[in-house]
Parts: C-alpha cells; sequence; structure tokens
C-alpha cells in the first residue's frame, strides 16, 4: 500500500461516527434489564468539595497533611452551585463551622446524593420490584422502589426513592428528605424540599456513570447536575466491610456527660 493511500485510509477510519462503532451492551439479568449488581466506588473528591478545589490544610492543624484535602477538578455542570445569596452565606459560615456542624463528623446518615461518593464503596443488589442499595459508610441502606408506593409518611436522611427505567438507564426520583444532611464536607446543604434525580447507566462491565440533577427551590436560583463515574470493585472475594461508626463518636457528642472524663 503506498503512502498517498494509507493515508487516506487513516482519515477515513477517524471520520467514522462513533455511531457506527460497536456499541456496549450490558448483561443483563432475568427480566431483561441492565445488571447493576455488584459492589461499587467512586474516586473523586466530591465529598471534600463538589466544586473544583485546591489542596488545602484541614480543619485541624495539628493532624497535618492527615487531615489535609486534597486537589480536586469539580464534578458541577457549569463549575458553580447557583446558591440564593442568603443561601451562600449559610454555606460559607457552615464551611466555618464544619468541626461543629457537618453531620460525617457526628456519623449521621450520609443522604443522597453525598452516600454515592463518599470515599465508601457501596453494594447494589437488583430484582424486578426494588433495589437495594447498601453503603458501608454508617451501615446506611436504601430501598428504591420499582412500583411507587405513593407518598412517604415522613421525611428522612435517606429520604424515599422511586425508580423506573429509560432505555438502558436507571433513573430514580428521590425526595421526602430532611433538611439535616450536607452534600459534602465545604458546607453545601439544602432545604427539606430537596428532589434529586439520579441517572445510573454502565459504560462497560466495570464503570458506570453517575448523574444527579439537584432541585431544591429554598436554597438554589435552578437545578444543577453532578455527574462522575462510579467503578466496580475488582478485588477477590470484595464484599462490604463495616464502618458503624457511631462508637467513634461517642465522645464528641455525650463525653460531657460522663462523671469522669476518660482516659
Amino acid at each position: 500500500m503506498n503512502k498517498p493511500t494509507f493515508c487516506a485510509l487513516l482519515l477515513a477510519i477517524a471520520l467514522i461516527p462513533a455511531t457506527a462503532q460497536t456499541a456496549f451492551k450490558p448483561s443483563r439479568t432475568a427480566d431483561g434489564k441492565p445488571n447493576l449488581n455488584g459492589i461499587w466506588q467512586t474516586l473523586t473528591t466530591a465529598n471534600w468539595d463538589l466544586q473544583g478545589h485546591a489542596a488545602a490544610a484541614g480543619p485541624m492543624i495539628p493532624l497535618g497533611a492527615i487531615g489535609a484535602m486534597p486537589a480536586g477538578q469539580g464534578v458541577v455542570e457549569g463549575e458553580e452551585i447557583p446558591y440564593k445569596p442568603e443561601a451562600l452565606a449559610t454555606k460559607k459560615a457552615n464551611f466555618a463551622n464544619r468541626l461543629k456542624l457537618d453531620p460525617e463528623v457526628k456519623c449521621y446518615l450520609p443522604g443522597v446524593p453525598r452516600a454515592t461518593y463518599m470515599p465508601f464503596p457501596f453494594q447494589i443488589v437488583q430484582t424486578p420490584e426494588y433495589i437495594l442499595i447498601v453503603y458501608e459508610y454508617a451501615s446506611a441502606t436504601r430501598t428504591i422502589y420499582m412500583k411507587d408506593p405513593g407518598p412517604s409518611p415522613v421525611d428522612s436522611w435517606m429520604g424515599q426513592s422511586v425508580g423506573h427505567w429509560e432505555g438502558d438507564t436507571l433513573v430514580v426520583d428521590a425526595k421526602s428528605f430532611n433538611d439535616q444532611s450536607w452534600l459534602d464536607r465545604a458546607g453545601d446543604f439544602h432545604s427539606d424540599a430537596l428532589h434529586v434525580v439520579e441517572r445510573y447507566t454502565l459504560r462497560s462491565p466495570d464503570v458506570m456513570n453517575y448523574e444527579a440533577t439537584i432541585e431544591d427551590p429554598n436554597v438554589f436560583t435552578r437545578p444543577w447536575k453532578i455527574s462522575m463515574p462510579i467503578y466496580k470493585r475488582q478485588e477477590k472475594n470484595v464484599q462490604l466491610m463495616e464502618f458503624k461508626c457511631v462508637e467513634f463518636v461517642e465522645e464528641l457528642l455525650y463525653g460531657q456527660y460522663r462523671k469522669q472524663p476518660a482516659k
């Protein structure tokens, strides 16, 4: 093959549209839906700050590099979270007082979507009627109903989740939250009007794309979106381990009630 012909062939291959290439076909469960079963984990710094940020010292200087915040590119579409002015002031106050106010410090349940991108794995157990997500952090659990059970009787940390399939994408509508959870360690927060729509889409057998559209008219001027890949854990005999962190914070929460100080 002469050089001009070879170059023309390379150009033709480069111009083949992505749609003409072989599309990924996910494995499927018995009911024909994409198989999301497995243990998954993100590799972002979103739990420190959803927005792009430089590395910085942590809130406890004596811990040095152990407590420092790693740099991150951010996962917010458009880079900025669209806060109302008064809500932005609250976010800044939250960050300044994060050692006292961040629910993660006290081992409270993580809420949605924060549970997804905390630095802990989670397991998806899929059936036609329900999808269970078990998070290693604080042994939190969440049931996604594939048939709408009607309004939730009470607001809660993890809310109520109702799912449906749009093609090969699992779409989850989550609401009925309390106003206690945060979105990250940077003080980003929400009210009890929070509404989250998540989208889980397999990109390969071991990589899933996660998107969450966040809406809260009490805090934000408009809906906004985050997105990130989630990776399937590959270790031999991989399983969720225990991280029941309540015992780690007993002294922090209740130490002042001891008759004698702890040694």
